[in-house]
């Protein structure tokens, strides 16, 4: 086993389908002034952004009439004959150790500015206020904040001389700026975000057998929170930070226990003779769904707070596993078998309403947006674990495989304001 390990090992991107309701939006190469360190194109990354959330076609430069940078210099009617709906223009000027970036959004169809700031970061702090850029640029147009600046935690697996490596590392959205933060020969599993973003916890079976441990990002400390015999498994972080969900089987049969953080109290949630596990906090952090075989196969149940009796979601196939609450908690997302595929589906709790997202046919780990506008999980392709990230109406998708090796257990970051 090897903590924070410093090499990077990015995912790639292939945009692979866009929404066909995807909004117009020209984003103009930003004018430089002065000597700009280092090689990010922050308009570049915003365009990638924009475009990746499905919701946005981007013009390409190349079909600009005109490369303004700010107020004065836009021409409406140039942007209205290209079709663009929205317009970004901006600057980025060196002031220093630091760059000063501005930039203004527009609407064309209005002829009015909507959006308009100044920022400043350092050189290696480009990337990330271009993705801050782009989520105030989504925001602006959809109403939702973006979700452009958190990152994703996820589990790599590499042979290495006829041996088994797994990594768990953590990037940005598009895969870039990735860090490995735990090496080791024996599996990584199910990695969760602390609240505040700045922790995970997961399942590691470095000891030989399986241990969830919490691991502070920025210090890389570590602390097994559970080795208890059996298995420990499928840890959950509370909305307040203060408990886990676990699945344990040290009383003999596989439940859902909650253990407060600070003082390692459990308390067990479930008590059944059927194996009960995976769960997710309701994003208020009263309830939860889990998956359980209690009437025969793997379903979904729900119990609206930690006393109530479980309640079964899902009906219609012998398999539904991994539940997600969306950012509302209104709508769940998981995986569902029909025939011999597994796919990525949503249910609207209030309806019933069950909908299938994906057509791929090995799908498993959904992870939700913290705006709810998108959903991570991994599935096969090519003969490779990627990950895959789509529209949370299933309308737009790309695809994130690893440079090397198999990508899995996907988990997306909460927004920290």
């Amino acid at each position: 086993m090897t903590l924070a390990v410093p090499a990077r090992a990015e995912l790639l991107i292939r945009i692979t389908e866009g929404a066909d309701s995807a909004v117009p939006i020209a984003v103009v190469p930003f004018a430089k002034s002065g000597d700009i360190p280092g090689n990010t194109d922050i308009s570049q990354v915003v365009r990638d952004d924009l475009a990746m959330s499905g919701e946005f076609k981007t013009l390409s430069p190349e079909r600009m009439l005109s490369l303004p940078s700010r107020r004065d210099d836009v021409f409406y009617r140039d942007w209205g004959m290209l079709g663009q709906r929205y317009l970004l223009v901006g600057e980025a000027s060196r002031e220093g150790e630091q760059v000063k970036v501005r930039y203004e959004l527009f609407d064309v169809n209005r002829e009015e500015r909507i959006l308009g700031e100044t920022a400043s970061a350092s050189a290696n702090g480009l990337r990330q206020l271009s993705h801050y850029i782009s989520d105030k640029v989504y925001e602006a147009i959809t109403g939702v904040p973006g979700a452009f600046s958190t990152r994703l935690a996820y589990v790599t697996l590499e042979m290495q001389n006829d041996k088994r490596l797994y990594k768990l590392q953590v990037s940005d959205v598009d895969g870039k700026r990735a860090t490995v933060r735990l090496e080791s020969d024996e599996p990584i599993m199910s990695p969760t975000w602390s609240p505040d973003a700045k922790s995970l916890a997961y399942v590691s079976f470095e000891t030989g057998r399986p241990a969830i441990y919490t691991h502070e990002l920025s210090s890389g400390k570590r602390t097994r929170l559970a080795s208890f015999p059996g298995l420990n498994s499928a840890p959950d972080w509370s909305p307040d930070g203060r408990s886990l969900l676990l699945t344990l089987s040290k009383d003999g049969n596989a439940e859902i226990y909650r253990m407060d953080i600070a003082s390692r109290e459990l308390k067990r949630l479930t008590n059944h003779w059927g194996i009960d596990t995976e769960p997710s906090w309701h994003p208020s952090g009263k309830g939860f769904v889990f998956t359980s075989d209690r009437s025969g196969g793997p379903q979904i149940y729900q119990k609206t707070s930690e006393g109530a009796d479980a309640r079964r979601l899902t009906f219609g196939s012998r398999y539904n596993a991994r539940p997600r609450y969306d950012n509302d908690g209104d709508t769940i997302f998981y995986v569902h078998q029909r025939g011999s595929d597994f796919h990525i589906a949503k249910m609207d709790l209030e309806s019933g309403e069950e909908t299938i997202l994906t057509r791929s046919k090995l799908d498993e780990s959904p992870s939700v947006a913290p705006n709810g506008r998108m959903l991570i999980y991994a599935t096969q392709q090519g003969g490779q674990s990627v990950l895959t990230v789509i529209s949370a109406d299933g309308g737009a998708n790309y695809t994130l495989p690893a440079a090397t090796g198999d990508v899995r257990d996907p988990a997306w970051s909460p927004i920290v304001r």
